[in-house]
């Protein structure tokens, strides 16, 4: 068992006020029952001061007081680079919020290096960065009001229905949707809120541009959330970001010289890949957003036949 794995552990324990579980060691780490025990037994032969509880007379729990990892703990360049590449992506994509937050977890992590250390992290830091050649793509961006962003996230803290001034991007005009936000969607052309609407001739999910409200209006009226409503299988309905009602069963036919490239390819979680004797690839998926896909099939030109029967 690889030392990092162990020590990751031991961070876990000391990071969670509720510890962990034996159960939740094996999904994580994905090892069987008897490799998660061996692990814990080793945390507490390292860290001596750990306790094991249980809540609610159920599963046992391990856990670390707070201080017991920290003098083992350092961050290198790389983990660094990582989060400076994330913070620019966010300023390039008119997300101050998360750059406001991002920047100041940089700096409070910056800030709990060891002289020596953090001399040579930034020595390797820049390297990396420079390495990485992380350019920003040009083109137009969508320039969302910091101020929406606010009350949305407050919204869905609190779980409270909000007004959405919304202006439609098919008509240009404006009307105000009541709605109970749920979550956000960012896509490459544009990022979304998603939301029930509450409007009775929708009374459904429903996806809005965050580059087409002009202001949200907080209420008092709270709302519960659905607990059946999962925003990672909303979003993997449509091949992009935007949905539709109708999903398609796509098959895509890539010729001998592209399916080299297609094979490298994550185009939904829905995928499935038929290797043909000539070569050729074909590529089974289903999901909604015929215009996104229509839009990628054309950036790989002749190379790719649409086999999809759309009825």
């Amino acid at each position: 068992m690889p030392e990092y794995r162990i020590f990751d552990l031991a961070m876990r324990m000391q990071a969670s006020a509720e510890g962990v579980t034996k159960r939740e060691v094996m999904e994580k780490f994905g090892v069987s029952k008897r490799t998660a025990e061996r692990m814990i037994e080793k945390v507490g032969i390292v860290f001596t001061q750990i306790e094991d509880f249980t809540v609610d007379g159920k599963e046992k729990h391990w856990r670390l007081p707070s201080g017991m990892v920290n003098r083992f703990i350092s961050v290198d360049a790389q983990e660094l680079a990582e989060l400076e590449i994330a913070i620019k992506h966010a300023e390039h994509n008119n997300m101050s919020r998360q750059v406001d937050i991002l920047k100041r977890l940089y700096l409070k992590i910056s800030n709990l290096q060891k002289g020596n250390l953090k001399r040579k992290t930034a020595t390797d830091l820049e390297a990396l960065i420079e390495a990485e050649g992380f350019a920003l793509r040009p083109g137009p961006r969508p320039q969302v009001a910091p101020a929406v962003l606010e009350k949305l996230r407050e919204a869905m803290l609190k779980c409270c229905q909000v007004d959405l001034h919304y202006v439609s991007r098919t008509y240009g005009s404006e009307s105000v949707q009541p709605v109970c936000p749920y979550g956000f969607l960012y896509g490459n052309r544009r990022h979304y809120l998603v939301a029930f609407n509450l409007n009775e001739q929708v009374n459904a999910f429903r996806l809005f541009s965050l580059s087409n409200i002009k202001n949200v209006t907080l209420t008092q009226t709270p709302f519960e959330r659905d607990e059946g409503f999962s925003l990672q299988a909303y979003a993997e309905r449509s091949f992009g970001v935007y949905q539709e009602e109708k999903a398609y069963n796509v098959v895509w036919k890539f010729s001998p010289k592209a399916a080299v490239d297609a094979r490298e390819f994550m185009f939904h979680p829905t995928q499935i890949f038929e290797e043909l004797e000539d070569g050729s690839l074909i590529v089974r998926l289903c999901a909604s957003g015929r215009l996104e896909m229509d839009w990628h099939l054309y950036t790989w030109g002749d190379e790719v036949e649409d086999l999809t029967r759309y009825e």
